[in-house]
Protein backbone atom coordinates (compact mmCIF):
# COMPACT_ATOMS: atom_id res chain seq x y z
CA UNK A 1 0.00 0.00 0.00
CA UNK A 2 1.00 3.81 0.19
CA UNK A 3 3.66 4.48 2.53
CA UNK A 4 2.03 7.54 4.81
CA UNK A 5 4.44 8.93 7.36
CA UNK A 6 4.11 10.94 10.40
CA UNK A 7 6.18 12.46 13.40
CA UNK A 8 7.86 15.85 14.27
CA UNK A 9 10.56 14.87 11.24
CA UNK A 10 8.02 15.02 8.93
CA UNK A 11 7.37 18.43 7.04
CA UNK A 12 4.45 20.59 7.70
CA UNK A 13 3.44 21.36 4.32
CA UNK A 14 4.73 22.31 0.69
CA UNK A 15 6.04 26.15 0.74
CA UNK A 16 3.24 28.33 -1.04
CA UNK A 17 1.33 25.61 -2.41
CA UNK A 18 -1.76 25.13 -0.35
CA UNK A 19 -3.67 22.59 -2.79
CA UNK A 20 -0.56 19.86 -2.60
CA UNK A 21 -0.17 20.57 0.86
CA UNK A 22 -3.80 19.60 1.42
CA UNK A 23 -3.24 16.62 -0.84
CA UNK A 24 -0.11 14.75 1.21
CA UNK A 25 -1.07 15.97 4.69
CA UNK A 26 -4.35 14.54 6.21
CA UNK A 27 -6.65 15.81 8.70
CA UNK A 28 -4.70 13.54 11.58
CA UNK A 29 -0.90 14.75 10.32
CA UNK A 30 -0.33 12.01 7.85
CA UNK A 31 1.49 12.76 5.02
CA UNK A 32 0.94 10.58 1.78
CA UNK A 33 4.19 9.87 0.31
CA UNK A 34 2.82 8.50 -2.73
CA UNK A 35 5.64 5.60 -2.46
CA UNK A 36 4.51 1.79 -2.61
CA UNK A 37 5.97 -0.02 -0.06
CA UNK A 38 5.43 -3.48 1.51
CA UNK A 39 6.62 -5.23 4.76
CA UNK A 40 8.65 -7.77 5.44
CA UNK A 41 8.42 -10.01 8.62
CA UNK A 42 10.93 -8.46 10.62
CA UNK A 43 9.14 -4.91 10.12
CA UNK A 44 11.35 -3.52 7.60
CA UNK A 45 10.31 -1.20 4.89
CA UNK A 46 10.26 -1.55 0.61
CA UNK A 47 9.86 0.97 -2.08
CA UNK A 48 7.73 -1.23 -4.55
CA UNK A 49 7.40 1.90 -6.71
CA UNK A 50 5.13 5.19 -7.18
CA UNK A 51 1.16 5.27 -6.89
CA UNK A 52 1.30 7.54 -9.66
CA UNK A 53 3.14 5.45 -11.41
CA UNK A 54 1.07 2.29 -11.32
CA UNK A 55 -0.38 0.49 -14.75
CA UNK A 56 -3.67 -0.84 -14.62
CA UNK A 57 -4.15 -3.69 -16.90
CA UNK A 58 -7.49 -5.84 -17.13
CA UNK A 59 -8.00 -4.32 -13.45
CA UNK A 60 -4.90 -5.57 -11.87
CA UNK A 61 -2.62 -3.02 -10.45
CA UNK A 62 1.23 -3.52 -12.22
CA UNK A 63 3.78 -1.17 -10.17
CA UNK A 64 6.70 -1.00 -12.92
CA UNK A 65 9.70 -0.76 -10.07
CA UNK A 66 9.28 -4.51 -9.63
CA UNK A 67 9.24 -5.08 -13.15
CA UNK A 68 12.29 -2.61 -13.43
CA UNK A 69 14.07 -4.61 -10.73
CA UNK A 70 13.98 -7.67 -12.12
CA UNK A 71 15.24 -6.54 -16.32
CA UNK A 72 18.18 -4.89 -14.41
CA UNK A 73 19.28 -8.52 -12.96
CA UNK A 74 19.34 -9.74 -16.12
CA UNK A 75 23.15 -10.01 -17.26
CA UNK A 76 22.57 -8.23 -21.02
CA UNK A 77 20.72 -5.30 -19.44
CA UNK A 78 22.23 -2.13 -18.13
CA UNK A 79 19.51 -0.23 -17.60
CA UNK A 80 15.65 0.00 -17.85
CA UNK A 81 12.36 2.04 -17.49
CA UNK A 82 8.67 0.42 -17.94
CA UNK A 83 6.16 2.80 -19.02
CA UNK A 84 2.18 1.51 -19.05
CA UNK A 85 0.94 2.17 -22.78
CA UNK A 86 -2.65 2.28 -24.04
CA UNK A 87 -4.45 -1.58 -25.10
CA UNK A 88 -8.03 -1.92 -26.71
CA UNK A 89 -8.59 -4.98 -24.41
CA UNK A 90 -6.39 -4.19 -21.36
CA UNK A 91 -6.72 -0.81 -20.71
CA UNK A 92 -3.11 -0.72 -20.40
CA UNK A 93 -0.17 -2.65 -20.88
CA UNK A 94 3.42 -2.42 -19.88
CA UNK A 95 6.51 -1.54 -22.30
CA UNK A 96 9.87 -1.49 -21.37
CA UNK A 97 12.62 0.93 -22.27
CA UNK A 98 16.08 -0.99 -22.28
CA UNK A 99 19.62 -0.39 -22.34
CA UNK A 100 21.83 -3.36 -23.22
CA UNK A 101 25.00 -4.00 -22.70
CA UNK A 102 24.88 -6.77 -24.89
CA UNK A 103 22.18 -8.55 -27.86
CA UNK A 104 18.98 -10.13 -26.42
CA UNK A 105 16.13 -10.92 -27.33
CA UNK A 106 12.49 -10.03 -25.80
CA UNK A 107 11.58 -13.73 -26.25
CA UNK A 108 15.08 -13.97 -24.33
CA UNK A 109 13.39 -11.47 -21.94
CA UNK A 110 10.22 -12.76 -21.60
CA UNK A 111 11.52 -15.99 -20.25
CA UNK A 112 13.69 -14.84 -18.14
CA UNK A 113 11.04 -12.44 -16.59
CA UNK A 114 8.48 -15.63 -16.74
CA UNK A 115 10.46 -17.30 -14.00
CA UNK A 116 9.93 -13.99 -11.95
CA UNK A 117 7.14 -12.32 -12.57
CA UNK A 118 3.77 -13.06 -13.03
CA UNK A 119 2.61 -13.67 -16.99
CA UNK A 120 0.60 -9.83 -16.69
CA UNK A 121 3.60 -8.03 -15.49
CA UNK A 122 5.95 -8.99 -18.65
CA UNK A 123 5.73 -6.29 -20.90
CA UNK A 124 4.30 -6.68 -23.93
CA UNK A 125 7.30 -4.45 -26.28
CA UNK A 126 10.95 -4.47 -25.58
CA UNK A 127 11.98 -1.06 -27.00
CA UNK A 128 15.93 -0.61 -27.40
CA UNK A 129 18.11 2.64 -26.86
CA UNK A 130 21.33 3.99 -26.13
CA UNK A 131 20.19 6.22 -23.17
CA UNK A 132 17.20 6.82 -20.76
CA UNK A 133 16.10 10.23 -20.15
CA UNK A 134 17.11 11.32 -16.75
CA UNK A 135 16.81 14.56 -15.04
CA UNK A 136 19.74 15.99 -13.29
CA UNK A 137 19.11 14.30 -10.44
CA UNK A 138 19.08 10.74 -12.06
CA UNK A 139 15.23 10.36 -12.30
CA UNK A 140 13.79 8.90 -15.59
CA UNK A 141 11.38 10.90 -17.35
CA UNK A 142 8.65 8.51 -17.95
CA UNK A 143 6.71 11.23 -19.29
CA UNK A 144 9.30 11.77 -22.07
CA UNK A 145 9.30 8.05 -22.35
CA UNK A 146 5.61 7.77 -23.51
CA UNK A 147 5.52 11.15 -25.31
CA UNK A 148 8.69 8.90 -27.40
CA UNK A 149 5.94 5.97 -27.27
CA UNK A 150 3.23 7.78 -29.00
CA UNK A 151 4.97 9.92 -31.15
CA UNK A 152 6.36 6.56 -32.68
CA UNK A 153 2.88 4.74 -32.87
CA UNK A 154 1.93 7.81 -34.44
CA UNK A 155 4.19 8.43 -37.39
CA UNK A 156 4.38 4.17 -37.74
CA UNK A 157 0.29 4.86 -38.16
CA UNK A 158 0.49 7.85 -40.55
CA UNK A 159 3.23 5.25 -42.41
CA UNK A 160 0.69 2.59 -42.91
CA UNK A 161 -2.28 4.76 -44.34
CA UNK A 162 0.41 5.73 -47.37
Amino acid sequence: GELWLRGPHVCRGYWNNAEATAAALDADGWFHTGDLARRDDDGFFYIAGRLKDMIISGGVNIYPAEIEAELLQHPAVRDAAVIGVPHETWGEVSVAYLVARAEVTAEELTSFLGARLGKYKIPKEFIYINELPRTVYGKVMKAELRARWDRERSSATSASKL
